[in-house]
């Protein structure tokens, strides 16, 4: 089993979720986080006036699935969170050695 975890733009959340239920997903944690990567921020402006953000909010979505689904769910996340610009996030892929159901104790594929 993988943990996929993909770091994304706040709009990009509902159509991000839409096409991951569309490939079968059934469960997902999503968590609101903030940090900064090459960009090292941004510049906005307000009323005239330039001002520098160092930590931008981003979504975090974390999902666990079977090793031969980690390509398409990638994939799908790649093809709905890109917009083309610095900051459209990053997703890491690692490995999961053990899932147990606290309710059942069903473990692995099962807990899934």
């Amino acid at each position: 089993m993988k943990k996929i975890e993909a770091i994304i733009r706040p709009f990009k959340l509902n159509e991000v979720k839409l096409a991951l239920v569309k490939e079968g997903i059934g469960g997902m944690t999503v968590i609101e986080v903030s940090g900064f990567g090459r960009q090292k921020g941004q510049t906005e402006r307000y009323k005239g006036s330039e001002y520098s953000l160092d930590i931008i909010d981003k979504i975090k979505i974390e999902i666990v699935i079977s090793d031969d689904k980690v390509d398409k769910i990638a994939d799908t996340i790649v093809k709905t969170a890109k917009t083309g610009e610095i900051g459209d996030g990053k997703i890491f892929i690692s490995n999961i050695e053990k899932v147990i159901r606290i309710r059942t104790s069903d473990f692995d594929s099962q807990a899934v």
